[in-house]
């Protein structure tokens, strides 16, 4: 496989590549007219959220909030994980054992995630950590 994409066929059959990160910058920045998905938290993830890019936005030093940021990412994807797979697979009715899989599956993600998330937020400097920020709070609006 090049291009760090992975090959997936399609409904007429042709090989489709999905690039690792997604689409490109432009995109994922909400281009207007660009379709986007979003998901459903709670209340409390969110004012968790919002203290900690406050935080970090308001900070002398931005990367006194590094484990803050990555705390509040790696629940971010939780949740999105939990929207976008699991609640369909209980949604599908698939049975315990299909919709336990799920989840361990994800666990299993998450497990992996976290270290590589804490370190690579843990690796940024003032003006990276907010551009996070800013791309996570253009995500809540």
């Amino acid at each position: 496989m090049t291009g760090g994409g992975r090959s997936h066929g399609n409904a007429s059959g042709e090989s489709m590549k999905r690039k690792v990160g997604g689409a490109d910058d432009a995109e994922q920045r909400g281009a207007a007219g660009s379709p986007y998905l979003r998901f459903y938290h709670s209340r409390t993830l969110r004012t968790r959220t919002l203290a900690v890019l406050d935080a970090l936005e308001t900070a002398e030093d931005a990367t006194s909030q590094r484990e803050a940021l990555a705390e509040v990412v790696l629940e971010l994807t939780e949740t999105g994980l939990a929207y976008y797979f699991v609640k369909p697979v209980q949604a599908a009715k698939v049975g315990y054992m299909a919709e336990q899989s799920t989840k361990l599956g994800i666990a299993g993600i998450l497990r992996l995630m976290g270290p590589v998330t804490r370190r690579v937020i843990g690796g940024m400097n003032a003006q990276q950590l907010r551009s996070v920020s800013d791309h996570i709070r253009h995500l809540m609006q």
